[in-house]
C-alpha cells in the first residue's frame, strides 16, 4: 500500500488531507504543520495523525504532498528528494526560478515521480476537449478574482495568471519569442492586476489578463484557430466549439448555413462537448498515486512547473521594466 503524507494544514492543505482520505489504493499516514494550533485543529477535524517532525514524516512515507507556503517548497522538496521520495508539489513550484531549476535536476537525479499542482489541467471544462485537435493561433484569457488577503504574499502573476500560463504552454508547444507586460499594485505590495502578451515562434499570440481586485469572479479562455473558435469557462465548467464546416459535414448541436466570401456554402456548427463532473483535486492526487504504482508519466511534470514559472518570471521582469520606464 502506497503511504502518503502531507506538508501543510492551511486552507489548501486541509482540502488535500480530506481528498487523500478518498483516494483509492493509498494509506494516508499523516501530516506536518509547524503551527501547533493549526496542526491540532486539522488532526481533530479529519481524524489523522499530526507529526511533530518533518524528518519522521518523510521516513514513514513513500510519497509526500507539499501544500505549504511557497517559500518553503524548495527546502521541503529537497529533503524529500534526497530521501528518494516521490513528491506532489503545489504551484508555483518554488519561490525563485533558480530553486525551480534545481528541483528539476533533483527529481531527475532521484528518479522519482514529481507532479506539480496546476489543477486547471483537471478542470472538467478543459478535460472535455481532450479528443479535440487544438492548434490555437490566438488565445485570450481572463482570470479575475475578488480580493482575498490570503494570496497576497506573491504577485497576481504567480497567484492567478500562472494557471493560464501553464494551460497556454501545454496547448501551444512552441518556444516563446517575445513577452510584453504591465501591471499595477493597488492594495498589496505586489501587482494586483496585470496583462501579458506572449508571442510564440509558431506565430501564436496569447493575451492574458489577471486581477485579484475584481467585483466578480471570471475564469475564461478563448482559443482561435483555423476554422474554429473554442470557449472554455473554467468557473462555470462549460465548453463550446464553433467551427466552419463543409455544408455536408456531420451536424453539430446547432448549425447555421452561411455563404463565405468565395461564394461557397458552408455551415457554422456549434457544439457543446459533454462536460463530465469531476473533483479536480481528487483526480490529480489519484493520478499522482497511480503514476507511482504503475510507473507511468504524471500529467503535469516538474519541467511543466518550471516552464510555467520561467514564463511567469519573464512577465514579472517585463512588468518591472514597464513600470520603471513609465515612472520616470
Amino acid at each position: 500500500m502506497l503511504k502518503i503524507g502531507v506538508f501543510g494544514a492551511g486552507h489548501l492543505g486541509k482540502i488535500h488531507i480530506s481528498q487523500w482520505k478518498e483516494v483509492e489504493g493509498i494509506e494516508f499516514v499523516g501530516f506536518f504543520d509547524p503551527d501547533a494550533s493549526k496542526a491540532a485543529a486539522a488532526a481533530q477535524e479529519y481524524g489523522v495523525q499530526s507529526y511533530a517532525s518533518i524528518d519522521q514524516l518523510i521516513e514513514d512515507t513513500d510519497a509526500l504532498d507539499i501544500v505549504s507556503t511557497t517559500i518553503t517548497h524548495y527546502e521541503i522538496a529537497k529533503k524529500c528528494l534526497q530521501a528518494g521520495k516521490h513528491i506532489f508539489i503545489e504551484k508555483p513550484l518554488a519561490q525563485s526560478l533558480e530553486e525551480a531549476q534545481e528541483l528539476v535536476h533533483l527529481v531527475k537525479e532521484a528518479n522519482v515521480k514529481c507532479q506539480v499542482g496546476h489543477v486547471e489541467r483537471y478542470n472538467p471544462a478543459y478535460l472535455a476537449l481532450e479528443e479535440q485537435k487544438l492548434q490555437p493561433m490566438f488565445i485570450e484569457a481572463h482570470r479575475l478574482a475578488q480580493f482575498n488577503p490570503r494570496g497576497t504574499d506573491v504577485s497576481v502573476i504567480l497567484d492567478l495568471m500562472i494557471h493560464d500560463i501553464d494551460i497556454v504552454m501545454h496547448l501551444v508547444k512552441s518556444p516563446v519569442r517575445r513577452i510584453s507586460a504591465s501591471g499595477v499594485s493597488v492594495v498589496s505590495e505586489s501587482a494586483d492586476i496585470a496583462n501579458a502578451r506572449i508571442e510564440f515562434d509558431n506565430g501564436c499570440v496569447a493575451n492574458l489578463t489577471s486581477s485579484r481586485i475584481s467585483m466578480k469572479k471570471m475564469r475564461k479562455m478563448r482559443l482561435f484557430q483555423k476554422d474554429a473558435y473554442i470557449g472554455i469557462d473554467f468557473l462555470e465548467k462549460k465548453t463550446e466549439i464553433i467551427q466552419l464546416k463543409e455544408a455536408d459535414a456531420p451536424k453539430g448541436q446547432f448549425d447555421l448555413p452561411i455563404e463565405v466570401p468565395s461564394g461557397e456554402r458552408k455551415t457554422l456548427s456549434v457544439q457543446m462537448p459533454d462536460v463530465k463532473p469531476v473533483n479536480a483535486i481528487r483526480m490529480e492526487l489519484q493520478e499522482f498515486a497511480d503514476a507511482i504504482k504503475n510507473d507511468t508519466d504524471v500529467r503535469v511534470s516538474v519541467y511543466d512547473g518550471y516552464q510555467a514559472m520561467d514564463v511567469a518570471h519573464q512577465i514579472l521582469k517585463k512588468m518591472s521594466q514597464h513600470n520603471e520606464l513609465h515612472s520616470v
